[in-house]
């Protein structure tokens, strides 16, 4: 996580620490007196967490405290999907819009993710095809996260298929960067929408990673 981040909201910092270092300890752990300690370390990180997030330690708990091992940052695709000079973009249920996509599931590479999560958001088969942007989500999107995110944005070309009914989104769109509809800025920004029509844009494309 950016440092940056730590300076603004130094108890994110400090509970973010603390449960990296509690799920790392409970992975190599041996005696279970220590196990006992960092199980109760990983209770007052989640503690700090509700308390100043307002949402229950259940939740938290679930969010943020429900996985094992050496912490790493979650893997989150976007497909970046272009027709006639317009970008995909799909309404989320109970938000806003964004570029389809979602966590990578263990079973999948990137590429094959991104292209899995164009046809369950938006009902079309794409090719992935570029790379056009890899991203801490901390040092560009809001609100804050208790986890890391690294976001890998894909360049994909249609190639068949239109909207369907489905559990994640209500409707899908193409759009002129120009003319953009209100964005699911949790997911995705206008930046990040920017620099995706950049990336289709140039054959040479360096792509960007922070």
């Amino acid at each position: 996580m950016d440092r940056e981040i730590f300076l603004q909201e130094p108890w994110l910092g400090w509970a973010v620490e603390l449960q990296s270092i509690a799920q790392c300890g409970l992975a190599y752990v041996k005696d279970v007196y220590d196990r006992e300690r960092y199980e109760r370390l990983r209770e007052i990180a989640a503690e700090m967490l509700s308390y100043k997030t307002g949402l229950s330690e259940e939740r938290v708990k679930d969010l943020f405290c429900g996985e094992t091992g050496y912490q790493t940052p979650k893997l989150d695709t976007r497909a970046a999907v272009f027709r006639e000079g317009k970008i995909l973009l799909v309404h989320e249920r109970g938000g806003n819009w964004s570029l389809p996509g979602g966590w990578v599931d263990v079973w999948e590479s990137v590429g094959s993710n991104t292209v899995k999560e164009a046809w369950e958001e938006a009902g079309v088969k794409v090719a992935a095809e570029r790379l056009a942007a890899v991203q801490d989500r901390e040092k560009h999107n809001r609100p804050h996260y208790a986890h890391g995110i690294c976001k890998i944005f894909v360049l994909c070309r249609y190639l068949e298929g239109e909207f369907r009914a489905n559990s994640e989104t209500t409707e899908s769109g193409w759009f002129s960067l120009e003319d953009l509809p209100p964005l699911e800025e949790s997911k995705t920004t206008q930046e990040q929408i920017a620099l995706c029509f950049q990336a289709q844009a140039d054959p040479n494309w360096q792509v960007p990673f922070d």
